[in-house]
């Protein structure tokens, strides 16, 4: 991470857990978000932090833009308000009008982020849940500071979210059951063990050692074979005899 946040997030923490120690409302619990933006994230409050952005009939409480483009939505509740997924319905009426892919959730001590897509309705996955009261303070850093505005600048949320989807189980699922993935797997094990091991079989030992929700993502386990493309006709074959007639 390129901005170091802890001296400045630490700075702010007294005042957030404050908030949910008072059971501060929906509107002083954003004041002290915004300033988390403003003094922990660098962003100019007068130009680049936006409250109660309308969609339709409906608000979203702040978004933060960045060289005139909305970069991050976000729903605030309460600072003793337990969050739930549900809570991001407007912000995602928002988004999927502007194609926006990020939103956050929170009550200023737990943050909670969203990718959102839109190719068949509206579909939002958790990137990460961050809670500043129990959390480690490197992992809170290590996340939050992705928020950041140089940070922002430079794709890094994006390029976080791209090695997420890379080594989340339906990646890593699509790269192991293929046909050269078990081939090489057998292999290892009829060098070890002395057993030639079907593939089929190989293939359902390994998705039974994944977890319940792994195995809900990869789905089953079927081997995908590289099919070979079909060997082109023989030249010969295809073109009449030049031999002479006799």
């Amino acid at each position: 991470m390129a901005i170091d946040i802890r001296k400045s997030l630490k700075k702010m923490l007294p005042h957030l857990f404050k908030g949910r120690d008072d059971n501060l409302n929906e509107a002083d619990t954003v004041q002290r978000i915004i300033k988390v933006f403003e003094e922990v994230f660098g962003y100019d409050p007068m130009e680049e932090i936006t409250r109660e952005t309308q969609v339709r009939d409906k608000y979203v409480d702040l978004a933060i833009k960045l060289d005139g483009r909305t970069r991050l939505l976000l729903e605030a509740k309460a600072a003793a308000v337990t969050l739930r997924d549900r809570h991001i319905e407007q912000a995602e009426r928002y988004a999927a009008e502007g194609n926006m892919p990020w939103v956050i959730l929170t009550n200023s001590v737990v943050w909670n982020l969203y990718h959102l897509s839109f190719d068949e309705g509206i579909e939002y996955i958790k990137a990460f849940s961050i809670d500043l009261s129990a959390d480690n303070i490197d992992y809170v850093c290590e996340l939050m500071g992705l928020f950041h505005r140089h940070a922002m600048k430079k794709g890094e949320l994006d390029a976080f979210w791209e090695r997420r989807v890379a080594l989340g189980p339906e990646s890593i699922g699509k790269a192991l059951f293929t046909e050269s993935t078990m081939r090489l797997i057998r292999r290892q094990i009829r060098r070890r063990e002395g057993v030639l091991i079907d593939q089929e079989d190989l293939a359902l030992a390994i998705h039974g050692m994944l977890s319940t929700e792994a195995r809900e993502q990869i789905g089953p386990p079927r081997v995908r074979r590289k099919f070979k493309p079909k060997a082109r006709q023989n030249a010969s074959k295809a073109l009449p005899s030049s031999q002479p007639v006799p």
